[in-house]
């Protein structure tokens, strides 16, 4: 049996997952930094931004993009410390 692994890279990722892991990587400064939404600047929160994400395609393409980016970097940093 051969192991299959999804296409799409997001696959089985929750969007809170994703923000979670950014905040706490980047910080909500530096997220509103990366991308200027307003939910990053004025009293951050996971739920409200959730919220904003979920409602707004253009925003929640933005985050699943500087994820994959961060998710890449991780494993880029990982492979050179092998």
């Amino acid at each position: 049996m051969t192991d299959h692994k999804p296409k799409d890279p997001l696959h089985g990722i929750t969007l809170e997952a994703m923000l979670a892991w950014l905040v706490e990587h980047y910080g909500w400064e530096a997220m509103g930094r990366r991308i200027d939404i307003r939910c990053f600047h004025n009293s951050p929160s996971i739920s409200s931004s959730l919220q904003f994400l979920r409602r707004t395609p253009w925003a929640r393409a933005k985050v699943e993009r500087l994820y994959l980016r961060l998710v890449k970097s991780v494993r880029t940093e990982g492979k050179e410390r092998s």
